[in-house]
C-alpha cells in the first residue's frame, strides 16, 4: 500500500490537496517515490516563500512576517506527517530509508529558516515595534516567533550557525537511528515454548495468543515476544521463574547487547551532541537550554518537584516492596527467598488476587475492546458533548486501522480520528498519538484536524474478541485524552493547535482521563462481559475502587527514575564517554529497589528521551499527575462526570492549545494554583 513501487501515468498525491471525503489521505494511492518526489519539491517550496518574506521591500508587520511565516509548507506538512507517523506505526526498509536520508536535510532546511538574517531582522523588528501592542494569541505568536528564532541561532555567528545546523543534523539522523534500532530488538525475539509445564499458571487468553502467534510461524506450542500484551502476562502468571528471568532480560537489555542495533554508542553521541547545543547557546547544560520555556523554567524547578515526591513517596515505597517480599517468602515457605526484578509482576498479581479479591483476568471478560471505544466515546459526549461515527470508506493505512468522523454537541463537524490498536511487527511498541494535520484557520476557512491514536493492545483470538487489561483501557482513556485536545482545539494558527503546547502541560488532557476509569457510572456503561451482557458486579467495582492505591508509591518511584535518569543525561556539563549502564546504576541508586542486574538498562531502549521529544521532559509525567489530579478534584466535587465542568475544561484548556501560557489556563479553570493535595489523597499517602 505505502511501500509499492510508482506505475506509469501515476499522480503524486502529496503534490495537491487531497480530493477525498473530508480532504482524507489517499493511503491506497501513495508510491513510495511520492515521498521523496514530493519532499523536494516541498523543499523548493518552503525555500522560495521564505526568500520572497526575507526579500519584500514592505516594512515589516505582524501581518506581513510573523503570520506570513504560518505559511508555505503545504507540501512538506503533507509528506512529513503521512512518512515519519507510518515510520513509526506501519514502516518498511524503504520508508526507514527516505527518513534516514531526509531528516538530516529537513532539519538542515529548518535551520536556515530561523538562521536567515535578514529574515531574523523582520522578525526582531516586529518584536520590538508591536509586542506591547498586541495581545492574545497574536502576542503569544510573536513572542514565541521572535524566541523560536533566538534559540534555533539567529544570533550566533555564521561559523557557530554552522555548526548549531550541523549538531541538529547530526541529532535528526541519531535519535531517528535510536528508535529503529529499539524496534529491530524488539522484534528479533520470541520465546518458544513446547511444554506444558513451561505454561504453567498463565491465563487461557495469553495462551491462546500465544499460540496463535506460535501458528502464523509455523510453530506448535507457544510463542511470547516483547510487545506489551505478550511480555506482561507473562510476567504476571507464568510459575517458572527461570523463564520469567529469561524474557525480563530479554525485554530490559534491548539496546544493550552488542551488535547492529547496539544503542550505547548512540546515547553518548546524543547526550554530547545536546550538550554542545546547548554550550553554542550559553546554556551550561541541555537542559538549562531546554527547559526555559516549560512550566519547570529551569533544572532547579524539575528537581525540586522530584525531590519533593520522592521524600513524600519513597518510605511509602519501600513498605510497599518488604510487604511483597514478606508474602512471596510465606508463599514459598522459604525465610530466605529474594525477591528479584522478575519475580515483581508475578508476586504483586498473585497479592493483589488474594487481597483485593480481583485480577486483571477476572476483569478482562468485561472489557471487551469494541465496548470499551464505545464507552470512552460516551464518556466523550457527556462531558464534552462530542460524538463519533465510524466512517468505513475512509482510505487508512493499515486494515486493522479504524476512523470515526467527530462531531460537536450541534452536529457540526470537527475532524477525523484514526485508531489503531493491535500489535504489528512493523509497528513500534508503546502508545501515542499524533497527528496527520492540525486544526487552524486560514483566509476565513476552518482547517479540521485529523488525528491518530496507535496502542498495541491485546489481540482477539480464534475463541474471542480483544479483551483488555484494565491498564489497557487506562491506556485508552488516555492517548483519548490526548486526540481530545487536538480535536476540539480551535486556534487560529497551526504552530498553537491542540498539543502544541510545552512538555509538562501536554500530558494533563490525557491524564486527565484516565481518572474517569473507576467512575461507577463509567464502569456501569463500559464493562459488560462479553460472553453474558452482564454489567460487572459491584463486588469487582468496589475491589477496583480499593485496589486504586495498591503500590502507587512504588509505581510513583518507579516514574521518579525515569525523571531522574533523563535530568542525569541532560545536565551533564561536559561530554560523556564512560558506561551507559554504570552511570544510569548510579543514579538510579536513591530510586532502587532491587540489586543492580548485570545488562539491564533503560538508556538504551528509552525512546521517549532519545527517540522521542522528552529530553529534560519526561519529568512532565509526574508534573501533569499533579494537574490532573488537582484539576479532578473539581470535577469530583461536581459529581465526577459533569458537563458543566467538562465545558469549562474544554474552553479554559482543550479550545485553547498553546494560544496562551499554560499557567493562566489552568488557574482560568481552576481558579487558583495547583497543588500536590489531591494527587496524595489519590494515591493514599494521605487521608482521603
Amino acid at each position: 500500500m505505502t511501500c509499492t513501487q510508482y506505475t506509469q501515468g501515476h499522480n503524486n498525491v502529496f503534490l495537491q490537496p487531497y480530493n477525498t471525503p473530508f480532504e482524507s489521505i489517499p493511503f491506497n494511492e501513495i508510491r513510495i517515490t511520492d515521498y521523496t518526489e514530493a519532499l523536494d519539491k516541498g523543499l523548493e517550496q518552503q525555500r522560495q516563500y521564505i526568500d520572497k518574506i526575507a526579500a519584500q521591500t514592505e516594512a515589516p508587520t505582524f501581518a506581513n512576517t510573523i503570520e506570513a511565516l504560518e505559511k508555505g509548507t503545504e507540501i512538506l506538512d503533507r509528506v512529513t506527517a503521512v512518512l515519519f507517523n507510518l515510520t513509526e506505526a506501519a514502516t518498511c526498509d524503504q520508508l526507514d530509508e527516505i527518513a534516514n536520508r531526509y531528516s538530516p536535510i529537513l532539519s538542515e532546511a529548518s535551520n536556515k529558516v530561523f538562521q536567515n538574517k535578514a529574515l531574523f531582522e523582520r522578525v526582531k523588528t516586529v518584536y520590538q515595534q508591536e509586542k506591547d501592542k498586541l495581545t492574545g494569541d497574536k502576542r503569544k505568536l510573536l513572542e514565541d516567533t521572535y524566541l523560536t528564532f533566538i534559540r534555533s541561532g539567529a544570533n550566533l555567528n555564521e561559523q557557530d550557525k554552522a555548526a548549531f545546523s550541523a549538531l541538529c543534523s547530526q541529532l535528526s539522523t541519531e535519535t531517528l537511528t535510536f528508535g529503529q534500532h529499539v524496534l529491530k530488538e524488539t522484534n528479533a525475539y520470541q520465546l518458544h515454548l513446547t511444554q506444558e509445564q513451561d505454561v504453567a499458571g498463565l491465563p487461557a487468553t495469553a495462551l491462546a495468543a500465544a499460540q496463535t502467534k506460535a501458528s502464523e510461524k509455523g510453530l506448535e506450542g507457544w510463542v511470547f515476544d516483547l510487545s506489551m500484551p505478550s511480555y506482561l502476562p507473562f510476567m504476571q502468571y507464568a510459575q517458572n521463574r527461570e523463564l520469567r528471568k529469561t524474557l525480563y532480560m530479554a525485554y530490559n537489555q534491548k539496546g544493550n547487547q552488542g551488535g547492529d542495533n547496539d544503542n550505547n554508542q548512540l546515547v553518548k553521541d546524543i547526550v554530547n551532541h545536546r550538550l554542545a547545543l546547548a554550550k553554542l547557546m550559553n546554556c551550561e547544560d541541555y537542559g538549562s537550554y531546554k527547559l526555559q520555556r516549560n512550566m519547570a523554567q529551569n533544572n532547579e524547578g524539575v528537581y525540586r518537584l522530584l525531590d519533593q515526591l520522592r521524600e513524600v513517596y519513597y518510605p511509602k515505597a519501600l513498605q510497599e516492596k518488604q510487604q511483597i517480599t514478606a508474602y512471596a517468602q510465606k508463599l514459598e515457605n522459604d525465610s530466605l527467598f529474594e525477591l528479584k526484578p522478575w519475580d515483581w509482576a508475578y508476586y504483586t498479581e498473585k497479592y493483589k488476587e488474594e487481597t483485593y479479591h480481583f485480577s486483571d483476568e477476572l476483569l478482562r471478560p468485561y472489557f471487551e475492546l469494541n465496548r470499551v471505544i464505545d464507552g470512552v466515546y460516551w464518556l466523550a459526549t457527556e462531558l464534552y458533548g462530542v460524538s463519533f461515527k465510524e466512517n468505513h470508506d475512509i482510505q487508512k493505512y493499515h486494515p486493522d486501522v479504524k476512523v470515526y468522523e467527530v462531531y460537536d454537541e450541534n452536529q457540526q463537524y470537527l475532524g477525523l480520528l484514526y485508531a489503531d490498536f493491535f500489535p504489528r511487527s512493523n509497528k513500534r511498541g508503546g502508545a501515542w498519538m499524533t497527528e496527520f494535520r492540525q486544526q487552524y484557520r486560514r483566509d476565513g476557512k476552518q482547517i479540521h484536524p485529523h488525528v491518530s491514536i496507535v496502542m498495541n493492545f491485546t489481540p482477539s483470538t480464534p475463541d474471542a474478541p480483544s479483551l483488555l487489561t484494565f491498564d489497557e483501557v487506562l491506556t485508552l482513556l488516555h492517548e483519548f485524552g490526548h486526540a481530545l485536545h487536538g480535536l476540539l482545539s480551535d486556534v487560529t494558527y497551526a504552530s498553537q493547535s491542540g498539543t502544541n503546547v510545552p512538555r509538562d502541560f501536554v500530558e494533563l488532557p490525557s491524564q486527565l482521563m484516565e481518572n474517569f476509569a473507576t467512575e461507577t457510572h463509567f464502569l456501569r456503561h463500559v464493562a459488560h462481559h462479553y460472553q453474558t451482557d452482564e454489567v460487572i458486579p459491584d463486588s469487582l467495582v468496589d475491589a477496583l475502587k480499593t485496589s486504586r492505591t495498591y503500590l502507587a508509591a512504588y509505581a510513583c518511584i518507579r516514574q521518579l527514575s525515569f525523571g531522574y535518569i533523563d535530568m542525569a543525561w541532560h545536565t551533564l556539563k561536559e561530554p560523556f564517554d564512560g558506561s551507559v549502564e554504570q552511570f544510569e546504576r548510579t543514579v538510579c541508586q536513591k530510586t532502587a529497589f532491587f540489586q543492580p542486574t548485570a545488562g539491564v538498562c533503560m538508556s538504551t531502549q528509552f525512546s521517549h528521551l532519545f527517540a522521542g521529544g522528552y529530553a529534560a521532559g519526561y519529568y512532565g509525567y509526574k508534573w501533569a499527575e499533579v494537574l490532573d489530579a488537582d484539576a479532578f478534584a473539581v470535577f469530583r466535587a461536581h459529581g465526577g462526570i459533569s458537563r458543566e465542568i467538562g465545558n469549562r475544561f474544554r474552553n479554559c484548556i482543550l479550545r485553547k492549545g498553546g494560544s496562551e501560557h499554560p499557567a493562566h489556563l489552568y488557574k482560568s479553570f481552576k481558579g487558583s494554583e495547583p497543588t500536590i493535595d489531591a494527587l496524595l489523597k489519590r494515591d493514599g499517602i494521605q487521608g482521603r
